[in-house]
């Protein structure tokens, strides 16, 4: 199994488009977000449509189209994007039901439950304490 990094790239999108249009831009391409993330622009793309639904972004179709802020940073949390990018729970139970004549096999689930809606809970409350904007500071003042 491996990591996954939607929520880490979709912070990675709109912090990029933040700084961009700080610069004086209006919009941001994937393909410029993509660069910087080195992603392909089609996972880009995928991200900020689920951003965009969210409310987070919106985007320009035609000539001068790109991606742009839709709110500002403060007012955006991690819980925010992490809920417009993990639709799903953290955690998922058995694909098919256990042997429910074998004692582990009827009880895990619902031991790993209570332990999975805690740490949901947990998480949930950390990413709202967080803003795009602290991101952002925090990108700038990484060292070197």
């Amino acid at each position: 199994m491996s990591a996954n990094s939607r929520l880490t790239i979709a912070a990675h999108a709109l912090a990029w488009i933040s700084l961009y249009q700080r610069q004086g831009n209006e919009v941001a391409t994937s393909e410029q977000i993509a660069a910087s993330a080195n992603t392909n622009p089609v996972v880009i793309r995928r991200l900020l449509g689920e951003l965009r639904r969210a409310g987070l972004v919106e985007s320009r179709r035609g000539a001068g189209a790109g991606w742009s802020l839709a709110r500002e940073l403060d007012s955006m949390t991690l819980l925010d994007v992490y809920e417009a990018v993990e639709p799903g729970p953290l955690f998922a139970m058995h694909r098919a039901t256990p042997d429910q004549g074998c004692t582990v096999g009827y009880g895990i689930q619902p031991a790993m439950r209570g332990i999975y809606e805690g740490i949901e809970e947990t998480l949930r409350r950390e990413l709202a304490r967080v803003t795009l904007e602290d991101v952002v500071r925090d990108v700038l003042a990484a060292p070197r």
